[in-house]
C-alpha cells in the first residue's frame, strides 16, 4: 500500500507531499491540472523510463519517493535474495533524475538497479490505464489469468524451471549432435595424421640433440686430427710439456729445504701438471672413441629431414609443437567415442523430462479448464451489472503443437455483447468502453484469489455514464474495501462520491510560474467538487443539493 508520495522539481510540480489510506479512494482535477502529471511521477517509482526534460526548469535534479506498507506482500525473500533491508511498515522507494538525465535509484536507501526498482515496482503498484486494455488481447496475459484463478502458480514455476532444463538439453543435443557429424566427417583423416606423427616416437628435444650429432658427424675428420694433435703437442715426444711440468716440479722439491719458495711453486707446478695429465687421459678417450661414420651421419640427417617434413606440414617450428598437435588429434578422436556416450544420455534426459512436463502440463490444463468454467460466469455476471445484460464470455482452448514455456494449452478470449452475434476472439469485436469493462471485472475476479499490489485506475470509466458509471464505481470501491488500496483517477461525479477518501488535483499560479499541486479534500470541499463536476464552474444550490446527495448515497 502506497501510505504516502514526496514529488520535489518534477514537471510543473514544485514540492508536494500526499498521504494516502487503504480503502478505495478517488483523485479529480479539471483537464490540464496535471493529473498525468502526477502519475508520471508514480510511474517512475515503478521504474519506467524518464526523460531529463521532466526535470522542473531551474532545478538541478528531481527526486520522487514513495513510502509503502508491504506487510501483506510476503516480500522477506525479495529483499533477503537483494541484500536490502526490510522493513514491512515502511519500505521506502527514491529516484533522483538530475538535469543532464542521469539518474539513481534507492530501496531504505541503498541504491539499486533500475530493473530491480522495475521490478520491485511492478510488485507494488498497478497502473490500469485505457491502452493497458490492450493485454487483454495477448494470450499469454488470458492463460496468466486462468493461472492466477487456478491457483497454478506453483506447478507453473516448477514447470518453467524443468521447461529451462529441457530446453538446454535439447540445446546441448543439437549443438553435439552437429559436432560430432563435423569431426565424424574428419575421423578417418584424423586417424592417418595422428598414426603419422605417433609412427616417428618423437622425443621432446631430441631435435636439437640430432642436429648437434648431424655437425659433429660432418667434422668427424677435423675433430680427429685435433684431438690427437693437442695430445701428441702435450704427451707424445720426450720434451713433452706434460714431462718438461714434472721434471720442474722435481728440481724445485730437491732445492726446497735451502729455499722455502722453491716447496710452493714445486706445489703449484705439481697441481699444474695432475691437471694436463687429466686433460690428456680425456683427449685419448675422446680420440680413441671418435670415427668418422657416413652410416651414422646419413640416419641422423634422414631422422632429421623426416622431422622437418612434419613441422612443415603441420605449420610448427618444434617438436613440442608437433606433439601438441597430435595431442589435439588424439582429444578430437577421444571425443567421438566420449561424445557418442553422452548423445545417448542427453536423449534419455530429454525424454525423461519431456514425460514429466506432458504430465505438469496436462494437470495444469485440467486446472486452467475447471477455472475457465468459473471464470465465464463470474465474468458475466459482474458485466451484466455493468450494463451488458446480454453479454456472452469463453474461454477457447487448442492444444499447442509442442510444449511451451506456459505448458500445451493456448486459449482465447471469446465475446459477444449480443444474443446474435457469433463468439468471437475479445479483440476483434470488443469496443473500448467493452474492453475497460472486462478489464474491470477480470481485475475485481483476481482480485480475490491473490495479494493485490495498489491499483491506480486511470481514468477507466471514459465514455461511461449515468447509472453505469456508478457500476464501476462501486465494483472498484467494492476492491477497495478488501483490505486493499485501489485508487480512481476519474472526470465523474458517480465514481467521486463513492471515495472513502477524495484527492483534487489542481494549478495555481505564483512568482515561480505554474505548480501543480494536490490537496485532500474535506466533506464540505468535497461537495463543491462534486457539483462542479456535475455542473460545471457555476454553482447553484440545487447543483450543490444534488452533489450532497450523490454522496449520502
Amino acid at each position: 500500500m502506497l501510505t504516502s508520495l514526496h514529488i520535489k522539481n518534477y514537471a510543473l510540480i514544485d514540492k508536494l507531499e500526499v498521504d494516502f489510506t487503504s480503502g478505495f479512494s478517488v483523485i479529480t482535477g479539471e483537464t490540464g491540472t496535471g493529473k498525468s502529471v502526477l502519475l508520471g511521477a508514480i510511474s517512475m517509482l515503478m521504474g519506467e523510463r524518464s526523460d531529463a526534460k521532466t526535470v522542473r526548469e531551474g532545478a538541478d535534479k528531481c527526486v520522487i519517493e514513495g513510502h509503502f506498507d508491504i506487510s501483506a506482500l510476503a516480500m522477506e525473500d525479495f529483499f533477503e535474495e537483494n541484500e536490502l533491508e526490510y522493513d514491512a511498515h515502511d519500505c521506502i522507494i527514491r529516484r533522483e533524475l538530475s538535469a543532464s538525465g542521469r539518474g539513481r535509484f534507492f530501496v531504505n536507501d541503498s541504491p539499486v538497479s533500475a530493473a530491480l526498482l522495475k521490478e520491485l515496482g511492478g510488485r507494488l503498484i498497478d497502473i490500469h490505464s485505457q491502452h493497458k486494455n490492450l493485454l487483454l488481447t495477448n494470450k499469454n496475459y488470458q492463460l496468466n489469468v486462468l493461472d492466477v484463478l487456478s491457483g497454478n502458480d506453483g506447478r507453473l514455476d516448477e514447470y518453467r524451471a524443468m521447461f529451462k532444463e529441457y530446453e538446454n538439453s535439447r540445446s546441448e543435443l543439437r549443438h553435439l549432435k552437429e559436432q560430432l557429424a563435423d569431426i565424424k566427417s574428419d575421423e578417418e583423416w584424423l586417424r592417418y595424421q595422428l598414426e603419422e606423427i605417433d609412427s616417428v616416437a618423437l622425443r621432446d628435444g631430441e631435435q636439437e640433440e640430432l642436429e648437434q650429432e648431424s655437425v659433429q658427424l660432418a667434422h668427424a675428420e677435423d675433430i680427429q686430427w685435433a684431438l690427437y694433435n693437442s695430445l701428441t703437442l702435450l704427451d707424445k715426444d720426450e720434451k713433452s710439456l706434460l714431462q718438461a711440468l714434472r721434471e720442474a716440479a722435481s728440481s724445485l722439491s730437491k732445492v726446497s729445504q735451502h729455499y722455502p719458495d722453491a716447496e710452493t711453486l714445486a706445489d703449484r707446478l705439481e697441481s699444474n701438471y695432475i691437471e694436463l695429465k687429466d686433460c690428456c687421459n680425456e683427449l685419448r678417450r675422446k680420440a680413441d672413441g671418435n670415427s668418422f661414420s657416413p652410416e651414422r651421419l646419413e640416419q641422423v640427417d634422414a631422422r632429421l629431414a623426416l622431422i622437418y617434413d612434419l613441422f612443415k606440414k603441420h605449420r610448427v617450428q618444434s617438436i613440442a609443437e608437433l606433439l601438441a598437435v597430435a595431442s589435439d588429434y588424439r582429444q578430437r578422436l577421444e571425443n567421438i567415442t566420449g561424445g557418442d556416450d553422452r548423445i545417448e544420455v542427453l536423449e534419455k534426459q530429454c525424454a525423461t523430462l519431456r514425460k514429466q512436463l506432458s504430465a505438469l502440463a496436462a494437470t495444469m490444463s485440467k486446472e486452467r479448464k475447471g477455472a475457465a468454467q468459473t471464470l465465464q460466469q463470474q465474468i458475466m455476471a459482474i458485466l451484466v451489472t455493468l450494463g451488458m445484460p446480454m453479454i456472452r464470455f469463453e474461454v477457447a482452448f487448442t492444444e499447442t503443437a509442442d510444449l511451451t514455456p506456459c505448458g500445451t494449452d493456448s486459449v482465447a478470449f471469446l465475446f459477444s455483447a449480443n444474443s446474435i452475434s457469433p463468439l468471437q476472439p475479445l479483440a476483434d469485436v470488443a469496443s473500448g468502453g467493452e474492453m475497460a469493462r472486462v478489464m474491470l471485472a477480470l481485475k475485481s475476479i483476481i482480485a480475490g484469489y491473490k495479494d493485490m499490489p495498489t491499483l491506480i485506475f486511470d481514468e477507466i470509466d471514459t465514455g461511461i455514464s449515468g447509472a453505469l458509471a456508478e457500476r464501476m464505481g462501486r465494483l472498484m470501491q467494492q476492491m477497495g474495501s478488501m483490505e486493499r488500496q485501489v485508487i480512481s483517477i476519474t472526470h465523474l461525479p458517480q465514481v467521486a462520491a463513492l471515495g472513502a477518501k477524495h484527492y483534487k488535483v489542481y494549478k495555481e499560479e505564483g512568482d515561480a510560474g505554474t505548480r501543480t499541486n494536490i490537496v485532500q479534500l474535506t466533506a464540505e470541499e468535497r461537495v463543491k467538487e462534486i457539483a462542479q463536476m456535475m455542473s460545471g464552474e457555476q454553482l447553484n444550490d440545487s447543483a450543490l443539493a444534488a452533489a450532497r446527495k450523490l454522496l449520502e448515497n
